[in-house]
């Protein structure tokens, strides 16, 4: 059967639509203004009627409708912008970047303790003796190490902070999407699709009889 689809409807989200009105037929029998779904028309007939008439009833909710599709726009854009997998690192890359950030410190300030305690001790032993300034000024290097180290895993907590962020805006983006489409439903259920069904229903019952003058 032919369907009119609203101007403003676009073709992803015909099947939306039939969702709604699907719901609202299966769940006739709790309405009371619809009294009548499936004994003065099948709901068959109400479904065919209602995609016959869909011009008219989307349009109850095109104010909802406009702000759904523009946060989807959005939203979508919003996807498009952020870098894809590809171009992040893997997990065994991350993690083997993690590891070095995490080991080069410790092990450096280790061994910048261990050659700057025993350059302290010989150098104090044997003052004359080279080698304890050699472990001293070895110690030193380890140490610089260690604090470059630390500076990195810093500035790695960081970047990774900064990555996350994207992540969290578009966990709102999600809940602002969802909030908008349920707008759309509701107001598309409640002002169009039942009203219309009303309507087709008081139109067809039955004129009482009048009686004779």
């Amino acid at each position: 059967m032919h369907m009119n689809v609203a101007p403003h409807l676009l073709t992803e989200d015909r099947a939306e639509y039939e969702r709604v009105l699907d719901d609202a037929l299966n769940t006739a029998h709790a309405r009371p203004d619809l009294d009548g779904a499936g004994t003065r028309l099948t709901l068959v007939q109400l479904r065919a009627l209602t995609l016959n008439a869909t011009t008219l009833v989307t349009s109850a909710a095109a104010s909802e409708y406009e702000h759904y599709v523009k946060v989807r726009e959005q939203h979508r854009a919003a996807l498009g912008s952020r870098p894809s997998t590809a171009d992040r690192p893997g997990p065994g890359g991350a993690g083997v970047v993690a590891v070095l950030t995490v080991m080069v410190p410790v092990l450096a300030g280790a061994a910048a303790v261990i050659l700057l305690l025993a350059g302290a001790v010989l150098h104090a032993l044997t003052p004359t003796v080279e080698f304890g300034a050699t472990l001293l000024t070895a110690g030193l290097v380890f140490g610089t190490v260690a604090a470059a180290g630390l500076l990195c895993a810093a500035v790695g907590l960081l970047v990774t902070a900064l990555r996350n962020s994207p992540a969290e805006v578009g966990g709102n983006q999600d809940d602002e999407l969802s909030r908008a489409r349920e707008a759309w439903r509701l107001a598309l259920l409640e002002r169009g699709i039942v009203p219309f069904l009303h309507d087709v229903l008081t139109a067809a019952a039955p004129v009482p009889d009048t009686p004779d003058g």
